[in-house]
């Protein structure tokens, strides 16, 4: 296991697709900016531009890459992960009994709330239920559990009721739903119910500034002085998470050539995802460094939604995975070869579990639509329309139902392609109502290579359906119990065979479309220094010159 965890990934990225950003979001985010170059340059002000607006505030209700970004600025994990995928001590250190049966954690002092008060054991407690409730491999995890327990203030102590291998690392794990520590009275609440503006208190190095949140458009942080970091250097999200300045606001700015334009004037001091038609420009620049600081890459993919037919038949989602094209979709998605990959595995194509069992011949490069077009007569598909959900306002993610519409097209699907912004989407893909009635048939995300490289990691390859699944909702007890036994699995060699079996039976119920990888750069003024690199980005460990 621990080999597996120490390899190291890579692979490829994006571009933005022409004639999506929306001309009404331009000029809101050209407003944006003239507001921002009225302001005078502050050493101790972090102004950046993410690959979305924030607009919901749980990151343990979705997997929103923004949101758990927010989540990393103010609340704070047991543990944490460094850069060889080892689970490092953060809020909390750990003994393990000889028998491997119960694990203490031991909660560091100094740690306060932003509201007041000491963290305790038992808030850790009740964040830890709060997860496990909710993120895939937590759901596993607790499945061995016999008890979870604050044994006194500073001391929660798990007890398994069966052996579980991967305990600290599902803990650790920076996505995609990583454990944050709540305050007792907030993580006490359902994973089913969203957090609000008044619940984001957490004893991370930054506090929320609720007044100045503008819901998808700006979101304010401020240092929080009472944070102890730790000692370690930082790594990823382990080590010491020292804050050098005083406030981190990020403006939302969906238009390309406006963001561009702002970093080059010297408005922000940072921009996540720049569109890849224009990293030219910026690398023209002497006064800002452009450069990868998720070096892993990232997987992009199409999800069915389970419940509603079309989708519910095995055989037209077999047909629509036969209808897919990874080269056209990367190619519209970003563009410059230099930056993306085909790719047919579920983990990854430089990832030691990187397998091709059960993809079809088609999907890297094309020409499965004639095969389709069959399947789809000889599943009898009566023409149900597939609601397809289309963000209009975030690059990394509208370009591909565009091109999956095209597809499933040619092959005979009918495809009610909706436009939207991406914060409703994340909204509305939670929603198990029928297509027609506010839910949806298919819809387009990204994972980190570090949130798919796994089977028990990946939020995809979970059959625990409607109460327990991700966002889909596949119902497969053939797939889970093949998860239970990669858990239990005492070698990489067995391990390894046993996700094979787990990728091919995936790809025969199509319980997700993997679309091939990509990485692109990000880029910032040279006044930082100290960007950390890791697959989340984060604003600690930052200085700004003067």
């Amino acid at each position: 296991m621990t080999t597996l965890f120490s390899r190291r990934f890579s692979a490829t990225r994006r571009r933005l697709l022409g004639g999506v950003a929306a001309a009404t979001l331009l000029s809101t985010t050209c407003g944006a900016v003239s507001t921002l170059a009225a302001m005078p340059a502050d050493a101790s002000t972090i102004r950046a531009v993410m690959h979305s607006g924030l607009r919901v505030l749980d990151p343990i209700t979705t997997t929103a890459h923004i949101t758990r970004d927010h989540g990393y600025m103010i609340w704070d994990t047991l543990l944490g992960m460094d850069d060889q995928f080892q689970p490092q001590p953060q809020m909390a250190d750990w003994s393990v009994s000889d028998d491997g049966m119960v694990y203490t954690f031991t909660l560091r002092e100094g740690l306060e709330w932003h509201d007041g008060g000491q963290v305790t054991a038992a808030d850790a407690v009740a964040s830890f239920r709060r997860w496990a409730d909710r993120d895939g491999g937590g759901q596993m995890l607790l499945d061995h559990v016999d008890s979870v327990e604050a044994t006194d203030e500073r001391t929660m102590t798990l007890t398994l009721s069966s052996p579980f291998a991967y305990v600290l690392e599902l803990m650790a794990k920076p996505s995609s739903v990583p454990l944050f520590v709540m305050p007792e009275r907030i993580a006490s609440k359902s994973p089913d119910e969203t957090l609000t503006v008044e619940d984001q208190i957490g004893s991370g190095p930054f506090t929320f500034v609720a007044d100045e949140y503008d819901p998808g458009n700006r979101v304010v942080y401020e240092k929080f002085a009472d944070y102890v970091p730790r000692e370690e250097p930082a790594s990823w999200t382990a080590g010491g998470k020292v804050v050098d300045v005083d406030r981190v606001e990020w403006i939302n700015m969906s238009d390309a050539q406006t963001a561009l334009n702002a970093l080059n004037s010297g408005e922000i001091d940072f921009l996540e995802s720049p569109s890849v038609d224009l990293l030219p420009v910026l690398q023209a620049n002497p006064d800002l460094t452009v450069e990868k600081i998720n070096e892993l890459g990232s997987q992009t993919i199409g999800r069915f939604n389970f419940l509603y037919p079309p989708f519910d038949d095995p055989e037209i989602r077999r047909a629509a995975l036969t209808a897919m094209n990874q080269t056209d979709v990367l190619a519209s998605l970003i563009g410059n070869p230099e930056f993306y990959t085909t790719c047919d595995s579920m983990y990854g194509c430089q990832t030691p579990l990187a397998t091709e069992a059960g993809a079809p011949e088609t999907l890297a490069t094309g020409g499965g639509t004639e095969a389709a077009s069959e399947m789809l007569e000889a599943a009898g598909y009566d023409g149900t329309p597939v609601v397809m959900m289309q963000p209009t306002d975030a690059p990394t993610v509208s370009p591909q139902p565009v091109i999956a519409a095209q597809l499933l097209r040619q092959a005979g699907f009918q495809v009610d392609l909706q436009p939207m912004d991406w914060q409703t989407l994340v909204t509305r893909r939670a929603s198990q109502q029928p297509p027609g009635e506010g839910g949806w048939n298919m819809f387009f995300t990204n994972w980190y290579i570090p949130e798919v490289w796994n089977p028990l990691v990946s939020p995809m390859l979970n059959g625990r359906g409607a109460d327990g699944g991700w966002f889909g909702w596949p119902d497969d007890a053939e797939l889970e119990s093949m998860r239970e036994a990669f858990a239990k699995a005492e070698s990489d060699e067995d391990r390894k065979a046993i996700a094979e079996r787990i990728q091919a039976h995936a790809f025969e119920q199509v319980t997700y479309i993997p679309l091939g990888e990509y990485s692109i750069p990000a880029a910032w003024n040279n006044d930082l220094s100290g960007i950390l690199h890791s697959p989340v980005p984060v604003f600690w460990n930052i200085t700004k010159a003067e």
